[in-house]
């Protein structure tokens, strides 16, 4: 059983962040219909706003980012044999509960990223499996992550991987459940990023703080498809405007504030640093992967003098430590960080 807690700051997950005030209110009065007969308007709203933000045709209002994902894969695999390529720590090949298996029947070629970082056009272009051999499952699809570890892939390199799949006639899906952050980060437009990919899944449940949800959007063909896994799948969910209502609103009071917690990351990195402590990858938005088997830094004793303070660290790894920013993180939860550390070190 999982340890409850009521601790002011909480820096596991930006999946912990709570609804706001605004958000509950507009649950409260939002307009709703049954969804399954593509009746709720404000979900029409929402997925409409999706498409403006994107650039993509359509857009679908879907339960969860793993949701969202698998629909897409489906989607873009209907008939096996079929190979999928993607980075190694990538959320729908690790932790999805083996739906890329289970749901769309396909192989997975995972690719661990020679800069550490994020996957190139040159390392994809050598997994591709060509058609033609009965021995092997072709690629049929590729996809990318952004961020991922909270570092951003940059937007030149996922236009080579889009430019290397229509040389393959390959299809590319996006996990953007963190986009929002690079968006933030980077000062640009959605569309910017996402018309470098056929598919691209946005959460809504993560730094953004909706209680609910994901979209995932591209041509009006594909989302129709996608309409029937997301049945299958068990998402028929009926007057779910409650929860789009909320999403619009985070969307329009989160989103703009994001560049706070990017800052507030790179404040923890400081802190690190300040100990002899470095990063595994780039503080690019609103992660901070310590690296605390390299510093010899006891994670378990961290755990427990931020504890003290109110504080919640992830501490399942000996090695690595993954403080993730929200909008419920303030600069004090930053100073108990510092605190706690130097307690730890000081032990």
């Amino acid at each position: 059983m999982v340890e409850q807690t009521n601790a002011p700051y909480d820096f596991r997950s930006d999946t912990l962040t709570k609804p706001t005030p605004e958000m509950l209110e507009a649950m409260l009065h939002a307009e709703v219909g049954d969804d399954v007969y593509d009746e709720d308007p404000t979900i029409h709203k929402l997925e409409k706003y999706i498409v403006e933000l994107t650039g993509k045709e359509a857009a679908l209002f879907c339960a969860s980012s793993t949701m969202s994902n698998q629909i897409a894969a489906r989607t873009h695999l209907p008939k096996p044999p079929h190979s999928i390529i993607c980075d190694d720590r990538a959320h729908i090949f690790r932790f999805e509960a083996g739906g890329l298996a289970i749901i769309s029947q396909t192989m997975v070629y995972p690719i661990t990223p020679k800069n550490g970082v994020y996957i190139t056009a040159e390392e994809v272009r050598a997994k591709i499996v060509p058609a033609g051999d009965p021995h092997f499952s072709p690629t049929r699809l590729i996809e990318i992550e952004n961020t991922l570890g909270g570092s951003i892939m940059p937007i030149e390199e996922m236009e080579k991987i889009k430019a290397l799949a229509n040389e393959k006639q390959i299809k590319v899906h996006l996990d953007g459940a963190r986009l929002w952050n690079v968006c933030a980060a980077t000062n640009t437009e959605m569309k910017a990023w996402t018309q470098h990919v056929d598919s691209v899944n946005l959460c809504l449940s993560k730094g953004i703080g909706a209680p609910v949800g994901a979209v995932l959007a591209g041509t009006k063909e594909f989302i129709e498809d996608a309409k029937f896994y997301k049945k299958l799948m068990g998402g028929g969910w009926r007057q779910a405007g409650v929860l789009a209502a909320a999403a619009l609103v985070a969307i329009e009071t989160i989103w703009p504030k994001m560049s706070q917690d990017h800052d507030r990351a790179k404040k923890i990195e400081q802190v690190f640093a300040k100990y002899g402590f470095s990063t595994l990858i780039p503080v690019d938005t609103n992660m901070v992967m310590v690296n605390a088997k390299g510093g010899n830094l006891d994670v378990a004793k961290l755990s427990l003098e931020c504890k003290k303070l109110g504080v919640i660290i992830r501490d399942s790894s000996p090695d690595v430590i993954r403080f993730v920013v929200h909008h419920h993180i303030d600069d004090k939860a930053v100073d108990l960080i510092d605190q706690a550390l130097k307690a730890t070190l000081d032990n």
